[in-house]
């Protein structure tokens, strides 16, 4: 009889585990996944929406995961350990992981804050529409916009 080896699917506590402890450390889920022990990327998916508390250790462990990358690039920066020795190609891998970084978390990125009107009490920009040239039908077909929604 031959069995055919392949990828685990069925969700243990045992690999779950290792897939948070390794997000931990800051490795990416993409790496992980490519060990032939860890299940695909989109089997860790679906094990996320099957398993909150996992989905929940998930979440935490990016963020622990995301201060270990950022520790990386300061290592990287002082030439300490994960430095190729090549100035040129240090300076690419830390503008890469803080670009991530500013996009998987907000705590790594720059603050922008739109401010109008007068600048002392640092107010925010407010915007005025005019709708009185508006019909009815017009009206309706504008309110039934959810704002903040794509497509």
């Amino acid at each position: 009889m031959i069995v055919a080896m392949g990828r685990p699917s069925g969700y243990t506590q045992e690999i779950a585990d290792e897939i948070v402890d390794r997000i931990t450390e800051g490795e990416t889920l993409a790496d992980i996944c490519r060990d032939d022990h860890m299940p695909g990327y989109r089997t860790v998916f679906d094990w996320e929406e099957k398993h909150a508390d996992f989905s929940a250790n998930i979440t935490r462990a990016r963020k622990y995961g995301y201060d270990q990358i950022a520790n990386g690039t300061r290592r990287v920066a002082r030439g300490d350990h994960g430095s190729t020795g090549d100035v040129q190609r240090d300076k690419l891998i830390i503008e890469t992981d803080l670009k991530l970084l500013a996009k998987w978390d907000k705590r790594y990125g720059d603050k922008i804050a739109h401010v109008g009107g007068d600048p002392a009490t640092d107010q925010p920009i407010r915007t005025q529409l005019d709708l009185s040239g508006l019909d009815e039908a017009q009206l309706r077909a504008l309110a039934s916009i959810r704002v903040g929604s794509e497509g």
